[in-house]
């Protein structure tokens, strides 16, 4: 299975969650994909100086969640999964820079989660939903995820999203919030790196402390 991995454009780091490649396109959220992508961002944190993050991904998703596989199994190995999951997702809801979501494709179900915790957004406009589908898989949302998402989403959106599975086109998408701006395909992964390098001056600890503070009770949730 294709890895993340990292390039860097200046100031701005890009982490790829994984190259489209045969049978494995879905960029699903593995225990040897999360591993790697802590492996890449102790390796952003540890760039002294001015920075930002900017993930992203190739082909047709952006990431499709969790792996089904996973909830089965002993219980202990089920809620040590996610753990690590809900672990890399309080680490990128603090992260101590800005961080930037370029969405190529799908994000659905924790694909979603993941963008959420980015500071802002930005979808392709013409392809690729987004979607909480758990409502149709028969899986509840855990309370540290709900949270995230009520946290990150306005009201309305989080309730018609996480109740009815919608599936949010761009434009969708970016009327009910779930996003802060659309772009075409070739100007998409541009844009974010643009915006990224605009903000790259405001990482450091005053903005790590302010994360901590807008998100503290998402954060203990997660980190539980």
């Amino acid at each position: 299975m294709p890895m993340p991995y990292l390039r860097r454009h200046e100031r701005v780091f890009v982490l790829n969650l994984g190259e489209e490649h045969e049978d494995h396109t879905e960029n699903r959220l593995t225990p040897d994909w999360l591993r790697q992508t802590e492996a890449c961002l102790d390796e952003v944190e540890d760039y002294v100086g001015p920075a930002a993050l900017v993930t992203t991904s190739t082909g047709k998703f952006y990431s499709n969640g969790l792996e089904p596989r996973r909830f089965v199994g002993p219980q202990d190995e089920i809620l040590g999964y996610l753990s690590e999951v809900q672990k890399l997702l309080a680490r990128l809801l603090a992260f101590p820079m800005i961080t930037i979501a370029a969405v190529q494709g799908h994000a659905f179900a924790g694909g979603l989660l993941l963008a959420l915790t980015h500071d802002l957004r930005i979808m392709r406009a013409d392809r690729g939903f987004l979607c909480l589908p758990e409502v149709d898989l028969g899986f509840p949302f855990p309370t540290a995820m709900a949270g995230l998402i009520r946290g990150r989403l306005p009201a309305a959106t989080a309730h018609e999203a996480m109740t009815t599975g919608r599936r949010y086109g761009g434009q969708e998408a970016l009327a009910a919030g779930l996003v802060d701006v659309t772009a075409s395909q070739a100007e998409l992964l541009s844009a974010a790196i643009q915006r990224a390098e605009q903000l790259a001056d405001k990482r450091g600890p005053t903005l790590a402390a302010i994360k901590a503070t807008l998100y503290g009770d998402i954060l203990t949730g997660l980190r539980q």
